[in-house]
């Protein structure tokens, strides 16, 4: 019996070490099982959907496509009638105020004023003639050797020459003027845009002949809709040139039609460009951008990105580690798809924008990037 008790316990004593060996094997191994996995939760880190939040003014900016004009662009005629003997200018040429354009033949002309001198001359010596009779009439009646009569009549006689004199003199003017209308100038610094005569044509006095337009003064001209038309008049506008589109020249309304075009039924407007320089040429393309006067900041998030568990909606934040947060937002109003935020989150924060239900705070997240609204 004490023999065999010896041998059970000796057969128990080594059960038991064997036991403990692969029960202590079994928990190092469990151990660093579990070690790995929570090694490996703290790496894997859940994917979602991001965007980055960009504040903006709650009416967004418009452009629209304008070309440049100049505020001031005339025809400019002949003031009197005849044939064009030679033009001096092209469509495009830059001419400076008082440059001759056209010139007519001066043939007539110059014979109208030789008229005119002629019967000026003539006049004269008739005024002449009639004054120094009064004037000998005037002494004879002093001294009672002619009649009132005759005395009134030289009197007349001189008025009428005097009269005839003058209307001479402004006959003379007038042909002179004429001869100088017969050559053409420019009326004020500008360009040609436009020649509406050829020589050996025949013109009428105040035809359009040549057409200049006035570089001191650039605008934009732009098709505006209907709904634009209040945002012209008190929003801010600037234009770019499609040529230079880094350049931006500051422009105010001027004008804008009172009535839609029955066409496109849309208002056409001018806008000054007081800042223009010889960069702006007449005729080119360019982007006219209006912008609301002052509108608060907003940012628009999709929809899905609202988590609201009974306090008001917030968004999630992810931060730079990619540790999850969740922000209150105060949102002014749903727009189908979108949301409205006015504050609550900053500008360039990233945000959640898909599956919002599933996170929890301060959670590490694999952000990946979406195109924002």
């Amino acid at each position: 019996m004490r023999r065999i008790g010896q041998k059970t316990r000796n057969a128990l004593i080594a059960i038991g070490l064997l036991v403990g060996a692969v029960g202590a094997a079994t928990v190092v191994a469990k151990g660093q099982g579990g070690a790995e996995q929570t090694k490996d939760r703290s790496v894997a880190s859940r994917p979602v959907l991001t965007m980055v939040v960009r504040f903006a003014p709650e009416q967004p900016s418009r452009t629209f496509m304008a070309t440049i004009k100049p505020r001031v662009e005339a025809d400019q005629g002949f003031r009197v009638a005849g044939k064009v003997a030679v033009r001096l200018v092209e469509t495009g040429r830059v001419v400076k105020a008082g440059e001759p354009l056209a010139r007519l033949d001066e043939a007539d002309l110059k014979l109208q004023k030789e008229q005119a001198e002629a019967e000026l001359a003539a006049s004269r010596m008739a005024m002449e003639q009639t004054s120094a009779d009064e004037k000998r009439g005037a002494e004879l009646l002093a001294k009672g050797w002619t009649a009132h009569a005759v005395h009134d009549r030289q009197r007349a006689a001189a008025e009428e020459a005097r009269g005839r004199n003058g209307r001479a003199r402004r006959a003379v003017e007038l042909a002179a003027n004429a001869l100088g209308y017969a050559t053409l100038r420019a009326n004020a610094d500008g360009v040609v845009t436009a020649t509406l005569i050829e020589p050996g044509q025949v013109v009428a006095a105040g035809q359009p002949a040549i057409r200049v337009a006035r570089q001191s003064e650039k605008e934009a001209a732009v098709a505006l809709p209907e709904a634009f038309v209040a945002r012209a008049r008190d929003g801010i506008a600037n234009v770019a040139l499609w040529s230079d589109p880094k350049t931006v020249y500051r422009a105010t309304l001027r004008e804008l039609s009172p009535a839609a075009d029955p066409a496109t039924r849309t208002f056409s407007a001018r806008f000054a460009l007081p800042d223009a320089d010889d960069r702006v040429a007449l005729g080119m393309s360019a982007t006219l951008t209006i912008s609301a006067p002052a509108s608060s900041k907003v940012a628009r998030v999709p929809s899905s990105a609202l988590f609201d568990q009974g306090k008001g909606p917030s968004l999630w934040v992810v931060g730079e580690d990619g540790v999850t947060s969740l922000s209150p937002v105060v949102v002014l109003r749903y727009e189908g798809a979108e949301a409205v935020v006015a504050s609550g989150v900053a500008d360039g924060a990233r945000i959640v924008t898909l599956g919002v239900q599933k996170l929890a705070a301060g959670e590490k997240v694999r952000p990946i990037s979406q195109l924002a609204f």
